[in-house]
């Protein structure tokens, strides 16, 4: 479960990145992909535009996309819970309670960074975000391969 404030930016960036990767992988039977936001300014509405616009250029459909809170259940249910920065894990703490089960990362770490994912909303710098959901979610999938 990637999460991000509005589930319309950065959280459907990583999620439809990762089901491309681990389709490309022949994996797609393996996982369960899925985003979510800490707030519900944008529920129900789909993925911003400038997003779409990159993912649909690398051949990846979004379309079905709808933002969406994260509850407590999406906790219990999913095995990870990928946050994109450090406002998210501190709203997530208000949905979640405590990571009891340590579930919860950033998604910059599995870089090896502990930034935070650049909010194109407020940057304006799509590609940014691009580059680093894509180099992120390849390293968290190679991890996941790993182990």
């Amino acid at each position: 479960m990637f999460v991000c404030h509005g589930n319309i930016c950065r959280s459907p960036m990583a999620e439809y990145v990762m089901r491309d990767l681990v389709q490309k992988e022949g994996l797609d039977g393996d996982f369960e992909i899925a985003s979510a936001a800490t707030s519900t300014e944008e529920i129900g509405n789909g993925v911003y535009p400038p997003v779409r616009r990159l993912l649909n250029a690398a051949g990846i459909d979004c379309s079905r996309h709808h933002a969406r809170q994260m509850t407590p259940r999406d906790y219990k249910y999913y095995d990870m819970v990928i946050c994109m920065d450090r406002w998210n894990l501190r709203n997530l703490s208000y949905i979640i309670g405590n990571d009891d089960e340590q579930k919860v990362s950033l998604l910059l770490s599995y870089v090896g960074d502990d930034g935070d994912v650049a909010d194109p909303w407020y940057t304006r710098d799509f590609d940014l975000t691009w580059r680093q959901v894509n180099d992120s979610c390849k390293a968290l999938l190679k991890q996941l391969r790993e182990d």
